[in-house]
């Protein structure tokens, strides 16, 4: 009865109106109730967000510390290069100082010979031309190792220096102190700052003193 009521009043106003009202035959009352369960989908969407930002932040901040790790090394990288280019350039620097070094060594008996056979005196007129030949030879061969930086050791008279010198005898002397080089037996050469072969050489060291006492001397004399 209630249904039919309100279905003649809504015809009864539509026709006074002249408005068409549709009616809902199966739900009368047009009352529109919200939909269940909608502040709980509001909420889990905005979990949602906030679970993907805190995902986003994550990342980024992995992306940055990745970014940090490949800087440093390629810092690491640049530094090794430099280093290496510095190493190679020193490297080359003395492969061409020092590349005749092999040929200059062997050289220098050649000069050894000439020079000891410029130390024997000439007695003959026919060996004056000899002497004047080999001098020249040697004259020559001493400004070749000039031109490639190999200079004569000085020894004799200079205290004695185990870097460039090589003792092959000790020899007492009362005319210059102990370790100074007395005499030298072959020459020591250095091709620029690096030892080509060492001097060999004779080294001073301190008389031995006479502990003998005249008394002593008479009882040998006697014994004799």
């Amino acid at each position: 009865m209630g249904n039919e009521t309100a279905e003649q009043k809504i015809g009864e106003e539509s026709q006074s109106t002249g408005a068409r009202v549709p009616v809902d035959r199966e739900n009368a009352s047009p009352a529109m109730a919200p939909e269940a369960g909608t502040d709980g989908g509001i909420e889990a969407t905005s979990e949602e967000g906030r679970t993907d930002a805190e995902k986003l932040a994550a990342q980024l901040e992995a992306a940055r510390g990745e970014a940090r790790e490949n800087y440093d090394r390629l810092l690491r990288v640049s530094a090794e290069f430099e280093n290496y280019k510095k190493r190679s350039a020193r490297e080359m620097e003395d492969y061409r100082k020092y590349a005749n070094e092999s040929l200059l060594r062997d050289l220098l008996p050649v000069i050894d010979n000439l020079e000891r056979a410029l130390a024997v005196p000439a007695d003959a007129q026919n060996e004056k031309g000899l002497r004047e030949g080999l001098e020249l030879t040697l004259k020559q061969i001493h400004k070749l190792l000039e031109c490639f930086g190999v200079s004569a050791i000085e020894a004799e008279g200079q205290p004695f220096d185990p870097a460039f010198h090589q003792a092959m005898m000790q020899e007492q002397s009362d005319q210059v102190p102990e370790n100074v080089v007395l005499r030298q037996l072959q020459k020591g050469y250095a091709i620029k700052d690096r030892l080509l072969r060492p001097a060999m050489v004779v080294v001073a060291k301190a008389a031995a003193k006479s502990g003998a006492s005249p008394s002593a001397e008479g009882v040998a004399e006697a014994q004799s």
